[in-house]
């Protein structure tokens, strides 16, 4: 196969489509832990938000300084 005027064999193409393959998925599986963690990270901090304990800790730290 002949791509911008170098002949390059066809088990190259595969491997090297193979290898980008490869790639995208761990890159995709990444992206996707990286999404579930900060899902679960910011639901935490509205659930910590609707149960009022930022404001709990605001209003103690007034009184203390």
């Amino acid at each position: 196969m002949e791509i911008i005027g170098f002949q390059i064999p066809l088990w190259a193409l595969l491997l090297g489509g193979l290898l980008i393959v490869v790639v995208a998925w761990k890159l995709i599986k990444f992206a996707i832990k990286l999404l579930v963690v900060l899902l679960i990270f910011f639901g935490l901090l509205i659930g910590l938000d609707m149960l009022g304990v930022f404001q709990y800790i605001q209003n103690l730290m007034i009184t203390w300084f």
